[in-house]
């Protein structure tokens, strides 16, 4: 297939037509055009492309990151002296290219930072070499950040009441947009051990983090309270809390003492009573053996 390029020589635009079967087909990419990212923190663009002719090596793909389809205004290189000062020591392509995996990490994010940001790929012919006529800008596919100035408060998952002595949990969740760095967890109460946490692919670029803490309340803790707080990266931190209500273990113990006490009182009772008839009888059988003298 001929395709139309241009190049620009001495301040002047030469173009001509080249055969490049790599462009027979149409190059896609998929990236996820709205995103949510926390200021001070950071923020993953899932991002994923195609091309005709299947697979490359990475060897042979360069990805690049701009802003808008301003020429030469890159936020991602890997030679870093291309890249915006704004953007120096920010950016890292976390994506393998010869699997087709763009996706971007932006830490320190800035307010400013909203975008358009779109991908770029060229192909090399091997490393550090200049790029070949074959390279795409995915212009069209471009994601755009809303800039998140307050930290998100984590959210606390648990039954009303706990019971003395017996097992019970609290699941402690926030969602973000950083699987890379994800937020750490800190409770006011049980060790390492009485954690787990978990990581969960939510859509299109959202994960949820949950640390769960199991431990077994007792009655001191009544009314005691429970506090979680998430660290985002960057050091931005938000914390939410519940009070205990733990309830004594139910026990037969108040059943069976009463009744045990009931039976011992009726056992009592009916002993003296049988003992107090016999000496009656006794008592009438002498008073009869009497009279009959």
């Amino acid at each position: 297939m001929l395709h139309l390029i241009c190049v620009n020589c001495t301040k002047k635009f030469f173009c001509m037509f080249i055969y490049s079967p790599v462009f027979g087909e149409a190059w896609k990419a998929s990236v996820v055009k709205n995103i949510d990212a926390l200021v001070d923190s950071c923020v993953v663009l899932p991002c994923s492309f195609s091309h005709p002719g299947g697979l490359l090596p990475s060897s042979r793909l360069r990805g690049l990151w701009l802003r808008g389809s301003k020429k030469d205004s890159f936020i991602y290189s890997e030679d870093e002296t291309m890249v915006m000062d704004a953007f120096k020591g920010r950016t890292k392509m976390l994506g393998v290219l010869g699997k087709s995996n763009c996706t971007l990490e932006i830490n320190a994010v800035k307010d400013h930072d909203n975008g358009p940001l779109c991908f770029r790929i060229e192909l090399v012919k091997k490393p550090n070499s200049p790029p070949t006529p074959e390279k795409f800008s995915f212009v069209e596919d471009c994601a755009e950040l809303k800039m998140l100035i307050e930290t998100p408060k984590p959210e606390l998952h648990h039954s009303n009441t706990a019971v003395s002595g017996t097992s019970y949990t609290v699941i402690c969740s926030v969602r973000h947009t950083c699987p890379s760095r994800v937020p750490v967890f800190t409770w006011n109460r049980g060790s390492k051990d009485d954690i787990v946490e978990i990581q969960k692919d939510i859509h299109s670029g959202i994960w949820e983090t949950q640390s769960i803490l199991t431990f077994i309340p007792n009655e001191n803790d009544d009314h005691t309270d429970i506090i979680c707080t998430a660290t985002f990266s960057g050091g931005k931190s938000s914390k939410s809390s519940i009070k205990l209500n733990v309830k004594r273990k139910e026990t037969y113990y108040h059943i069976i003492i009463p009744v045990a006490v009931a039976i011992g009182t009726a056992v009592t009772f009916g002993v003296i009573c049988v003992f107090m008839l016999k000496k009656y009888k006794n008592r009438i059988a002498e008073l009869q053996s009497r009279e009959g003298r």
